[in-house]
């Protein structure tokens, strides 16, 4: 059930303390959305037996197979130490594949199974589900995911500078 909410619509003459109300705060916003967002998705991915985060993977390598490690790791923000344990049942569960490159045996490559590759097809439905969920039009989930890119990206450069 819902808590009610007071009127939180910024104006400009808030003190500071007002804008530490919890349902003024973007973190929040976000956080409780990402929530929200994976827990839609658990009952979506059971059925493929994958993960949230394995799901993620998934759809980098179903978009480009064969890309490394490092590669798959920049795409999704997830350091080595996150995705070497995801990549490793991945790879237990017959979906992917980890080779050694020829050109450089630092570098690790995934490749997707038969199986991986096949998993795609049952994917499928799973945007339009999430899509019917978010109770938006199409059009406005594109303008979102593109303004949530964006913040992303500034928030980032950010990070680097500081």
């Amino acid at each position: 059930m819902p808590m009610d909410r007071i009127d939180n619509t910024p104006t400009a003459a808030d003190t500071r303390e007002q804008w530490l109300l919890l349902d003024r705060q973007l973190c929040f916003a976000l956080y409780s959305s990402s929530l929200a967002m994976t827990k839609l998705y658990k009952p979506l991915l059971a059925p493929l037996g994958l993960t949230y985060p394995q799901y993620l993977v998934m759809l980098v390598l179903w978009e480009k197979d064969g890309l490394s490690v490092s590669q798959v790791g920049q795409r999704l923000c997830l350091d080595s130490g996150t995705l070497t344990p995801l990549l490793k049942r991945l790879e237990q569960s017959g979906l992917v594949q980890r080779r050694r490159a020829e050109d450089d045996e630092r570098r690790v490559d995934l490749f997707l199974t038969e199986a991986g590759r096949d998993l795609r097809q049952q994917a499928l439905n799973i945007p339009g589900t999430v899509a019917d969920a978010s109770h938006c039009a199409l059009d406005e989930l594109t303008a979102l995911t593109r303004q949530l890119q964006v913040l992303r990206d500034h928030l980032s450069a950010v990070g680097k500078t500081a």
